[in-house]
């Protein structure tokens, strides 16, 4: 029985999440895991959550295969680590359900989840809540609890329905589970049908975004560089005809490094110019200072060319922008299908300014409106680190830019799962978040989370070459989460401390008995 519960929930939890997106699987997906541990020892609990967890991450993360095998195993061996924590640590509580129970469990998952996002790095890529990231309405809160919030409500939800269940078959029927689960979820939903009815005023902008879908063995090819940067020029120069102030390139699009008065430098300035609009672009940056530094960075140019600044990616990918300990892991590039990079970190949350002229005209007046406009940008996986983009917010952006290449990883889910990040540090911060990639998914996200403009060819959004112009609306929104950050995550870590202390404790006192 235990290997069908296993299989079982490692199917309902893969499916909540793309390629398949039914979301509705995960509000039961822990159930038959709950069941799967109940009444076994700690070791055995941790052991078939173990399984559930490497079983979840070997079909949600079977894209890093194409660019390390043996790295995607070992990743999801290891992250399968937090189910079995889970799975051990929450034992307890299942085998003898009680009310303190219903919160202690979802806290404990919640703990979890943050400490797989900030240890060794982090990767909180598909935490739970990442599962609901086009269930609007339950969201919502996120900009109250960051993502956490919303993990915590499935996991109450999940252990709501196992209790109500396991006290049914023992005809101990108990209606106090789901109906405080129920209560908890009706506020949350009706807080989430509340902030999408709100309306957001601001200034339009109006932002174009290019998807060059450059083939990833073409990128850094001396013999396609010209070709690259004839490709965007052309791109860019159609997405201008619709007069946009702003125009995103992808991650690295610019095939090489800049130099003084170089070529390429040159030519993105007169892009620039002609296209009489802002043009961000992802280069590597060299910095010749006493040491050669690489950077993987964006750079801004004005509408009259003028390079503005420039933003040097602060969080880096261990394993594929940098080795960490490089004499100790040296050879996990032997494993690798492609050179792993030796970047240097940036040090600076960069806030990009320029300027955007509005002309108004009637019968009697003439005006000219001038506004600042302010944003950041989270290069690569930044955006599934909500504390980035929380700080950039926090120093006065008005709205945040995600550039990315995602060709690493084939025509698979990866991109799709990547923008569920993305709608999340929307919904946190109350801000747009537009997506520019080199093979997709470009698109935009509003401040209650909707995609919409996506850029597209023939019905695909991945691998696709092309362009997309959206106006969006810049606030100057602050929420609790902005403010606060992860106070929820926090307050969940203290109470499983305090669960894991008491069942410490009371192991102890039965250990003592005679």
């Amino acid at each position: 029985m235990i290997p069908f519960l296993v299989m079982l929930s490692s199917v309902l939890l893969i499916i909540s999440f793309p390629d398949f997106n039914l979301w509705l699987f995960a509000w039961v997906g822990l159930v038959p895991l709950f069941f799967a541990i109940d009444g076994q020892k700690p070791l055995k609990a941790f052991m078939t959550a173990y399984f559930i967890g490497a079983l979840f991450f070997l079909g949600t993360v079977y894209w890093l295969i194409h660019v390390t095998l043996p790295g995607m195993a070992a990743a999801a061996l290891y992250l399968a680590v937090y189910f079995g924590i889970f799975g051990l640590t929450i034992s307890f509580a299942i085998n003898r359900p009680s009310y303190l129970s219903l919160f202690t469990v979802p806290s404990v998952w919640v703990a979890l989840e943050y400490a797989r996002s900030n240890i060794f790095s982090g990767f909180g890529w598909n935490l739970l809540a990442h599962s609901q990231s086009s269930n609007l309405i339950m969201i919502q809160i996120a900009d109250i609890t960051g993502s956490y919030g919303v993990s915590y409500l499935i996991v109450l939800v999940n252990t709501a329905v196992f209790f109500a269940i396991k006290s049914a078959r023992k005809r101990k029927y108990s209606t106090f589970y789901p109906a405080i689960a129920i209560v908890i979820v009706f506020f949350a939903a009706g807080y989430g049908i509340l902030r999408l009815n709100n309306i957001f005023t601001g200034m339009p902008l109006k932002v174009a975004v290019v998807q060059g879908n450059i083939a990833q063995h073409e990128k850094w090819d001396s013999r396609f560089q010209r070709m690259i940067i004839d490709k965007y020029e052309t791109l860019t120069a159609a997405s201008a005809k619709e007069s946009p102030d702003l125009i995103i390139w992808p991650e690295t699009s610019v095939p090489g490094f800049f130099s003084e008065g170089g070529d390429l430098q040159r030519r993105i300035s007169v892009l620039a110019r002609k296209a009489n609009a802002a043009l961000l672009v992802g280069e590597p940056r060299q910095d010749t200072g006493d040491e050669d530094l690489y950077y993987n960075s964006a750079t801004l140019f004005d509408r009259s060319g003028k390079e503005v600044a420039v933003y040097d990616k602060i969080h880096l990918v261990p394993f594929g922008e940098f080795i960490p300990a490089r004499n100790l892991f040296s050879f996990v590039e032997k494993f690798t299908k492609s050179t792993i990079g030796d970047f240097s970190a940036g040090k600076e949350y960069t806030v990009f300014n320029f300027i955007v002229e509005r002309n108004q005209k009637g019968e009697t007046y003439s005006q000219r409106l001038i506004k600042k406009v302010r944003f950041s940008v989270l290069i690569c996986f930044e955006d599934i680190f909500p504390e980035i983009a929380r700080q950039f917010v926090k120093k006065g952006a008005n709205f945040l830019v995600n550039i990315t290449n995602d060709a690493w990883f084939g025509n698979t889910c990866a991109p799709y799962q990547h923008v569920q990040n993305s709608v999340y540090r929307a919904v946190e911060n109350r801000v747009n978040v537009i997506r520019s990639a080199n093979t997709g998914l470009s698109c935009f996200i509003d401040q209650k989370g909707r995609v919409f403009g996506t850029v597209t060819s023939g019905g695909k959004s991945i691998f696709v070459d092309g362009y997309r112009t959206e106006d969006i609306m810049l606030t100057n929104t602050r929420t609790f989460y902005t403010v606060y950050g992860d106070f929820f995550a926090y307050l969940c870590i203290l109470i499983a401390a305090l669960y894991v202390l008491a069942i410490a404790g009371i192991q102890a006192k039965s250990a003592r008995r005679p």
